[in-house]
């Protein structure tokens, strides 16, 4: 993990990344990330063009936070490529550290979330679905820092 010096004020002003809706996906994939198996997660562009967002960034930094809204970690843009959901690869499934050892199985739970009432609402369409030609963001991340106190680490 590199080794970086983050004041109070530096992790304040970071925005936030926020895994999956809080419960026990998000305590998921948090946990993964925590254990460096998550090194990569995919998103919707139609999440970021919803929310006014820009895209993310190599060398962006933001705090993880988990279901009850602590944070946990940061992490660190390392790539960004926006791509058809038919494009996605398996090397990113596997960077994605859910478990996933093909594209159908990837897809498959993907889609389960993408379909949901959540995302549906997020994205205030309560028809959305994806199909081969839906836009995804594929990021790769670092955490750079593990916030969690200390009594909370693995011995």
């Amino acid at each position: 993990m590199p080794d970086r010096f983050l004041t109070p004020a530096d992790l304040t002003a970071l925005p936030r990344a926020e895994f999956a809706f809080p419960g026990p996906l998000r305590d998921r994939l948090v946990a993964a990330i925590l254990d460096g198996a998550k090194t990569a997660t995919t998103g919707l562009l139609a999440e970021y063009e919803r929310e006014d967002e820009p895209l993310p960034a190599a060398g962006e930094l933001s705090v993880v936070v988990d279901s009850e809204d602590c944070p946990v970690a940061v992490i660190e843009v390392t790539g960004v490529r926006v791509v058809p959901l038919a494009e996605v690869d398996l090397g990113h499934i596997v960077a994605e550290g859910e478990g996933d050892t093909t594209i159908a199985q990837w897809r498959t739970a993907h889609e389960h979330f993408w379909h949901g009432d959540g995302m549906r609402a997020a994205l205030g369409d309560p028809d959305f679905t994806v199909d081969d030609t839906t836009r995804t963001v594929l990021e790769r991340f670092q955490v750079i820092a593990d916030l969690r106190p200390a009594a909370a680490l693995p011995e």
